[in-house]
């Protein structure tokens, strides 16, 4: 029964063109939808990439004040009396 209702549906020109066209349409809307979906993650991995980069870049800077500190508490009070703490 429902065999031959398919092959009525392949047999009319008609209904192949509207079968074509509406496989067309949702590979064509699938494809868009696939499109946006990689659009959003591809956002989400650049978010991601800044804010390492902000980390990177504060604890750098960090890394850097700690190589300037006084080693011990004579070069501390060497660097108060000249004022270049």
């Amino acid at each position: 029964m429902i065999a031959a209702l398919l092959t009525g549906f392949a047999a009319s020109p008609w209904m192949r063109a509207a079968l074509r066209n509406g496989s067309i349409a949702l590979a064509v809307l699938l494809f868009l939808l696939l499109l946006r979906r990689s659009g959003e993650r591809a956002g989400r991995f650049a978010e991601h990439l800044e804010t390492t980069e902000k980390a990177n870049d504060v604890q750098r800077r960090m890394l850097e004040a700690a190589a300037r500190r006084p080693r011990n508490r004579d070069e501390l009070a060497e660097r108060l009396r000249d004022g270049r703490f």
